[in-house]
């Protein structure tokens, strides 16, 4: 994919310069490392067609030899800021324990919780986010190649992923790294990117990956699209509203302080039996069976029997946030159930205000990547920082040649064909419990679905965490996180 890729600089192109920054991250042991902010330009049939923005945070004494994990967040149209200011940089926001929203402005401190300790890292932003950008062809261009490139491109699930393999691909030759073991770490749409390059980067790249690590992935596009008609998406949802209904003491099914993995079980069990039923068989359940069913579901997820019965037990996350602490005028949030906000509009048939967990986050993510960018490293650049580009994301589309009736997306495949092609790859998924949006028992269901021997399971990893979609902006659970993946890789390196 790489053989229309130039190697050099055409003259005509600038790029702005690299910008270097000496630092220590004060962790057990301290390690000394330097930031790299760069500008790498792509190209296409020898013309500049896109800049990718990125940082580097590389160990000063670490040696070529030393792990190196890429980092990129999702969206599609997210910046790698939420991942790099979150959790894994040296450097994040302060968060309070409980993971609730920081006040403003955001402040930065040490992260004791980086990877850096145990890996150099890269965070990488897709065209079209943070700095990132694709380069318009000029009038020239345009003039003389009918097929000039197109700068929305960029913006489809193929190429995408290609200037991802194309980015890694260049930063291990520039930096003389190919001797490093490779990682590869994406949340969200990222985690869909990171179990599909686990194929592309040894096939078409001949980058060799160690381990990949999935934060609250979507796997498959299926069970995103929720319909009358089909089972999966309720059924994957239904433990975290039963979660998130025992979390703010609505569950009719469970006293207070019963354990959570006693909810999420007997949730579990449901879902997957008289609930699978009541969806497919509908009309042809006796009414006496169906209403029990229904009782059940409502008792379980704290909502009214005749709000569940009236949605035919097919509740949307949207309805679920809106509904469940109704009566006290709270929301709940998307990406973090637990997470709820006052409802500015409660006579209002449809919610009309933000989401208290993503749109609510927004302004400390960025704060802070502008600070450590252009304050702490010194870049220096007009361009704005777009952390979450909705042109991005309503342009995206699918760029593959297969037929319009073949419309199942995934990357599960990808991910059981790059394990089988590398026999050494290790792979780590995680979630968040209260993730209405990627649900982590879509994983979970997934997972006992892959048809994986006894070899190539040991080396899958499916760990959960308290909090949400970023549950890493929990006190406790990033501290698990961060241990349990310094584990990951020191097991992925044999050691």
């Amino acid at each position: 994919m790489g053989d229309d890729t130039g190697t050099t600089l055409p003259k005509t192109h600038e790029v702005p310069a690299a910008v270097r920054h000496a630092a220590v991250w004060p962790g057990d042991p301290p390690v000394a490392y330097t930031a790299h902010s760069e500008w790498l330009v792509l190209y296409k049939k020898e013309r500049p067609v896109a800049e990718i923005f990125a940082t580097s945070y590389l160990a000063d004494d670490g040696g070529e030899d030393r792990p190196v994990t890429f980092v990129f967040n999702g969206g599609p149209g997210a910046a790698s800021a939420y991942l790099h200011m979150g959790a894994i940089g040296p450097r994040r926001i302060a968060f309070p324990p409980d993971g609730t929203l920081p006040s403003p402005p955001a402040r930065l401190v040490d992260n004791p919780e980086s990877w850096l300790g145990f890996s150099d890292l890269v965070f990488i932003d897709p065209v079209g986010t943070g700095f990132s950008r694709a380069i318009e062809p000029t009038a020239k261009d345009k003039e003389g190649d009918k097929e000039a490139h197109d700068p929305k491109s960029f913006f489809g699930l193929k190429r995408d992923l290609e200037s991802l393999g194309e980015f890694i691909s260049r930063w291990l030759s520039t930096r003389s790294r190919w001797e490093s073991p490779i990682f590869i770490a994406g949340e969200s749409y990222g985690g869909f990117r990171a179990a599909k390059l686990a194929r592309l980067l040894p096939e078409s790249y001949g980058v060799g990956l160690t381990g990949a690590v999935l934060i609250s992935p979507a796997l498959e596009f299926a069970p995103l699209n929720p319909s009358d008609y089909d089972a999966l998406p309720w059924i994957d949802k239904l433990p975290t509203m039963a979660a998130a209904a025992f979390f703010h003491g609505r569950s009719r099914a469970f006293e207070p302080g019963t354990p959570l993995t006693e909810v999420l079980d007997a949730a579990e069990r449901f879902a997957t039996t008289g609930y699978v039923a009541y969806l497919t068989r509908g009309a042809g359940l006796a009414a006496e069976e169906r209403a029990a069913i229904v009782g059940r579901l409502a008792d379980l997820i704290g909502l009214p029997f005749d709000v569940v019965q009236r949605a035919e037990g097919r509740i949307t996350m949207q309805v679920f946030v809106r509904e469940l602490l109704r009566d006290e005028r709270k929301v709940l949030g998307l990406y973090d159930a637990s997470v709820t906000a006052h409802d500015p509009f409660p006579d209002r048939p449809d919610f009309a205000g933000p989401d208290p967990t993503l749109a609510g986050i927004e302004s400390a993510y960025t704060a802070a990547i502008n600070q450590q960018l252009r304050q702490a490293i010194g870049v220096e650049t007009e361009r704005d920082y777009h952390l979450l580009s909705y042109d991005v994301f309503n342009s995206w589309k699918l760029d593959a040649d297969q037929h319009a009736l073949d419309s199942n997306v995934g990357a599960t495949d990808d991910l059981r064909y790059g394990m089988s092609l590398n026999p050494e790859l290790r792979v780590f998924i995680t979630h968040g419990r209260y993730d209405l949006v990627t649900p982590y028992f879509t994983t979970d269901r997934i997972r006992n679905l892959m048809r994986l021997d006894p070899d190539v399971a040991a080396r899958l990893t499916v760990e959960h965490y308290q909090g949400g979609h970023m549950f890493y902006a929990w006190e406790e659970s990033r501290v698990a996180f961060r241990r349990r993946v310094g584990e990951f890789i020191q097991n992925a390196l044999g050691a």
